[in-house]
This record gives structure tokens, C-alpha cells and sequence, in this order.
């Protein structure tokens, strides 16, 4: 199934745990080297009661199970992850577009500096790197990267 037969739509409460079980897949498969911070049950918490109630957050479904989640909260992209096995089907340029639609005249995110697969796919999308960090401002304490997207005029 490419991402065309994909849905992407705004996430519920009733979504907050699958989403959640997305990001843990995710993190886990894309940043094997990055300690988490919180556990899993922290991390469903998290989705339960601050990400899907208080942001933006649309998750991809694909077959009746959610395959991707993204998280706005103004113009700041604040979570983009794909199940792996949808990784490279282009969910990921969906998820960017639709988070440029949303936000038309700025977004910015963090990844981190160990996260090449990341950095590449921001940069494609006309993310540009502004800042870099020692890890000290977040959780992980893992060293990250801050890009910014404006539209060309």
C-alpha cells in the first residue's frame, strides 16, 4: 500500500495510544543510540494528556491502524514519526505538507544531531539549519540541531 491510500486526519482522544504506540516504535527504530527519557507508560501518558488534548495532532491511518503522527503547536513542528515500515513511502512528505498548509509563513523543529536520516529529509523540504545545541535544553541531553522553513517570496 503506498501512502495515497493513506488518511491523514486530526487525532482524537480515542487515538492517543495508538499515536503514542507509533512514536515508541519509531524513536526506538530510527534513534537506537538516543536514551529515552521517559518510559512507555510516560510516554502514552504524554500522548493522553498533553500532545493529542493540548496540540495539533494529526496521525496517518493506514487499514484501520494508525501509521504516522504528526504534532504542531503553532508554527512549531513539535513531533513527526512513522511506524518503520512506513518509512520511505512518502507518509513523511505528506505529513510536511500538510504541516506547511497549516502553518503557510513559518515552521521550525528540533532533531537531533545524531538523526542523519532526519536532517536530510528536513533539508529536502527546504528546512535550514539555525541553531546547534549541546543537548543541555532537552530531555534526552542529546545534542540536536534547530531548522527553520519560510516560504520563498
Amino acid at each position: 500500500m503506498n501512502s495515497d491510500a493513506v488518511v491523514l486526519h486530526r487525532a482524537g482522544p480515542a487515538d492517543a495510544l495508538p499515536a503514542a504506540e507509533v512514536w515508541l516504535r519509531s524513536f526506538d527504530a530510527a534513534l537506537p543510540s538516543v536514551r529515552r527519557a521517559h518510559d512507555d507508560a510516560e510516554v502514552r501518558d504524554w500522548f493522553s494528556r498533553v500532545l493529542v488534548p493540548q496540540y495539533e495532532t494529526w496521525e496517518a491511518v493506514a487499514e484501520d491502524r494508525v501509521v504516522g503522527v504528526l504534532v504542531l503547536n503553532g508554527a512549531e513542528l513539535k513531533q513527526l514519526y512513522l511506524d518503520p515500515a512506513w518509512r520511505g513511502r512518502g507518509l513523511g512528505d505528506r505529513f510536511v505538507s500538510l504541516a506547511k498548509q497549516r502553518q503557510p509563513d513559518r515552521l521550525a523543529l528540533w532533531t537531533f544531531q545524531v538523526n542523519k536520516s532526519a536532517q536530510r529529509f528536513y533539508e529536502r523540504h527546504g528546512f535550514i539549519e539555525v541553531e546547534r545545541t549541546d543537548g543541555l535544553r532537552n530531555d534526552e541531553r542529546e545534542p540536536d540541531i534547530r531548522y527553520v522553513w519560510q516560504p520563498q517570496k
